[in-house]
């Protein structure tokens, strides 16, 4: 069922929509610069200086201070595989290992008990494999019920399967294969447990000595893989900007170099400084876990022209950068992204003019204008 709409009642929708479009206030983007209006009298009165902005070469070097690391992913803590006594530590801390190479032997009662056990489960699998060789030919020769065969044959796949758990637990405890198959053969139990290493490394920590009784899964080495290592470089929110996945950091005086892989996200208070993660893929050797380096980042052009200024001219409000612009009306506040900075030269990206003028002194009020409009 349709319903027709009256002409004089479309009119007065039509009307309506156009009066509450009139009324109601655009929402307009919030503005990146702040227009301040000064005449010469209050210039003179505010003591303002000025400066013409001089520019700068497109591609720079910014030096951040940093701290060297393993990478999570290349870290690994070889826990004592059960309870028991350190007899003998076979590495020492800084020294190379390879993967399955000895590097502590533990004495261990879990290490007995567990051996004992396996024996008993597998004398229990020979014994059912045993009877079920039997009860199959005593079945061949129908002098036994086919129930009893299925009764020995579950038997023996209940005895096979506890078999391999206890070789499972013989594994976890890191009890190597050929001492497993002396055991399995010669029934000789093993008086104490080697502790290898998983993978080629180098010996961070050392966290027990020898003759400490520990408990079972508590920590014993740390085995790091050196290459590639990281660096966390500490960056000022001034610099956030300009420093992106991909820019290439080096370590002045070494080979080490790398790029950044990962920039962070959250901000530390008491630095109010970013992190960010360089790969070190070349010349890792020439670093060291631990070490506090500072790392040359070079900054590379995105279209936008550098200049270089006093660092007076730069102030820091709502989060930004700015400079204030000298113009006929007065200043006008623009956001800058800062890239590097020293005590007295700071250089910038902006969008400005050779002949362009910045305030560099006096600039007080002019921040107040710019607190009003952007908040404190």
């Amino acid at each position: 069922m349709q319903t027709r709409i009256g002409a004089p009642f479309l009119a007065c929708a039509v009307l309506l929509a156009m009066t509450l479009a009139r009324e109601a206030p655009a929402a307009e983007p919030a503005p990146t610069e702040v227009t301040i209006r000064l005449d010469d009298r209050q210039y003179r009165a505010a003591g303002i200086e000025v400066t013409r902005v001089e520019a700068d070469a497109g591609t720079t070097q910014t030096v951040l201070p940093g701290t060297v690391s393993v990478p999570p992913q290349q870290l690994r803590v070889v826990a004592a595989p059960a309870a028991g006594l350190v007899e003998a530590l076979l590495v020492g801390p800084n020294e190379s290992v390879t993967a399955g190479q000895p590097i502590a032997r533990l004495r261990s009662t879990d290490l007995l008990e567990a051996q004992r056990t396996y024996l008993q489960a597998l004398s229990a699998e020979k014994l059912a494999a045993e009877r079920l060789r039997r009860d199959e030919q005593m079945h061949r020769e129908r002098i036994i019920a086919e129930r009893r065969l299925l009764t020995t044959r579950a038997d023996y796949d209940y005895a096979r399967t506890t078999l391999q758990e206890r070789e499972q637990m013989m594994a976890l405890l890191g009890m190597s294969e050929p001492d497993l198959r002396q055991l399995k053969e010669k029934r000789v139990m093993a008086p104490a447990l080697i502790v290898t290493a998983p993978e080629d490394g180098v010996v961070l920590e050392i966290r027990t000595t020898a003759g400490e009784r520990i408990a079972a899964a508590a920590p014993l080495f740390s085995i790091g893989r050196l290459d590639p290592l990281w660096i966390t470089l500490q960056m000022p929110l001034a610099q956030a900007a300009a420093i992106s996945p991909g820019t290439r950091v080096s370590v002045p005086g070494t080979p080490a170099q790398g790029e950044v892989v990962r920039l962070g996200r959250s901000v530390d208070p008491a630095t109010q400084s970013l992190s960010a993660i360089v790969e070190v893929t070349d010349g890792a050797e020439a670093v060291r876990p631990g070490q506090v380096v500072s790392a040359s980042v070079a900054l590379r052009p995105n279209g936008t022209p550098q200049w270089r200024l006093p660092s007076g001219a730069v102030v820091r409000h709502a989060g930004q950068s700015w400079v204030f612009l000298r113009t006929q009306q007065g200043f006008r506040a623009r956001p800058v992204v800062v890239i590097s900075e020293t005590a007295s030269i700071v250089s910038i990206r902006a969008n400005l003019a050779p002949d362009d003028q910045v305030a560099t002194r006096g600039i007080l009020s002019l921040l107040a204008e710019l607190t009003e409009v952007y908040g404190g």
